[in-house]
This record gives C-alpha cells, sequence and structure tokens, in this order.
C-alpha cells in the first residue's frame, strides 16, 4: 500500500527535518509508538547519517515491534526510512522538506508498505489513510509546541 502526504506549515524546513529526524522523542507525541531504542549511529558523509531504531507500537488489539534504519541528509533535508525487521514484508518511507515560496515548507510524506499477515494488513488498511493524516497531526501538533504556532 502506497500513500503520499503534501502539506504546507509554518516553519523552517530545517526546524522540521530535526523534528521529524529525532526519532528518540516520538513516544513522547505519536500515541501509538510506545517506545524508541536506537543503535548503530554512524556518519556516512557530510550532513548525512543513519541510526538503527527500533519501535514498540501498541493499539488496543496490537503490540508489535519493528526495526528499520533511517538516514538522515541534512543537505538535501530528507529522512528515508528502510525496514530492518518485524511485522512487514515492506515498508519504506520519505520525508522531505521544501521552503515555500511564501514561507514556511512544504513537506512531502511518502509511505509504502506491506504487512507480513494477512489479517493485519486487512485490519489496518482500512483505516490506513486516517492514521497518515493522524500521524501527520502528531508531528505539526509537536511542531507547534516546540516553534509557536507560527513558526520561528
Amino acid at each position: 500500500m502506497q500513500h503520499h502526504v503534501s502539506r504546507r506549515l509554518p516553519y523552517t524546513p530545517d526546524q522540521l527535518f530535526a523534528l521529524v529526524g529525532d526519532v528518540m522523542t516520538y513516544p513522547d507525541f505519536v500515541p501509538w509508538i510506545t517506545s524508541m531504542r536506537i543503535w548503530n549511529a554512524r556518519a556516512l558523509g557530510e550532513g548525512v547519517e543513519t541510526v538503527d531504531a527500533e519501535a514498540g507500537i501498541g493499539f488496543s488489539f496490537l503490540k508489535e515491534r519493528f526495526s528499520s534504519r533511517v538516514r538522515r541528509d541534512t543537505r538535501a533535508r530528507r529522512i528515508d526510512v528502510a525496514l530492518l525487521s518485524g511485522p512487514f514484508k515492506r515498508l519504506a518511507n520519505r520525508w522531505e522538506f521544501f521552503e515555500a515560496e511564501d514561507g514556511g515548507t512544504r513537506v512531502e510524506f511518502d509511505i509504502d508498505f506491506q504487512f507480513k499477515s494477512r489479517l493485519l494488513e486487512a485490519l489496518l488498511t482500512a483505516n490506513f489513510a486516517h492514521a497518515v493524516d493522524r500521524l501527520m497531526t502528531c508531528f505539526e501538533d509537536r511542531a507547534r509546541a516546540l516553534y509557536g504556532a507560527r513558526g520561528a
């Protein structure tokens, strides 16, 4: 399943890149992420780094863990996430942050995933668009809490 979201937010690309790239804070503001552990942080070159992260996720009927490799490219203002292990057959997402012509930032978010379990796939696919919109709202609310209603 693939989904694309584009939003314009009143914050700088660097602020939003820092917010999304700070995966350790996700349990603080994304309700279904219950834990986060990182390891294997390394620099790949100027402005490019990766870190491996394991997220615990929990819904009323589901408790799972999955691991991913997070690649942060400061110069391109792009964050790519690739599956390492977990309940997915496939998981990849990309965040990109562009300066908007009228100020602020245009955020582009793409996600592509497939669960290993047909049951999980059936349960979550029906609400997938809503879940992605809710995820974006979590990041918007966090940006507002960190940077104010109109950005810095």
